[in-house]
């Protein structure tokens, strides 16, 4: 497990090559990666999005939904990358990744990650633009997303 808060720039390529290489012998590795948007919600431009941290508490708040998603899914490494500070329009913000024997637990388990993270993880979140500066939070979708984990486990429960 791996969890790194950082304030510059990565490279997703190649976090995803090292992450493959420490997961040597996994059948299935799963990736994804968040851009910064250009425009809002509404649709009018941003010039960047500001994210702001308390650093323990939103690296503890990230390493918490990490080891939730290694008690719920069979999977053997996950790598979570998440920016902070002034990001541009374009700029990888995220990076998720797990591996697992199979692809299914691998899927789902980057997939739950990245749901929790987005919703969860303890960030302060702002956008910057010619209208001038406008702080966001998780919409509702992002609510429901994460919810529809809370209904699977409920489901997997009632089936053991």
């Amino acid at each position: 497990m791996r969890v790194d808060l950082v304030s510059s720039a990565f490279d997703p390529a190649a976090l995803l090559g090292a992450f493959t290489a420490r997961a040597e012998g996994a059948g299935g590795v799963v990736s994804f990666t968040g851009h910064a948007r250009g425009t809002s919600r509404t649709g009018d431009p941003i010039d960047a999005l500001v994210l702001e941290t308390y650093r323990g508490m939103t690296q503890a708040s990230m390493e918490n939904i990490v080891q939730d998603a290694f008690a719920r899914f069979p999977i053997t490494h996950a790598h979570v990358v998440h920016r902070y500070g002034h990001i541009a329009p374009g700029e990888a913000i995220v990076f998720v990744a797990a591996a697992s024997a199979h692809r299914r637990a691998a899927f789902d388990a980057a997939d739950y990650m990245m749901d929790r993270v987005k919703t969860e993880a303890i960030f302060w979140k702002q956008e910057v633009g010619p209208k001038g500066k406008c702080w966001i939070e998780p919409t509702e979708a992002d609510h429901l997303d994460v919810a529809r984990w809370a209904k699977t486990q409920d489901d997997t429960n009632a089936r053991n």
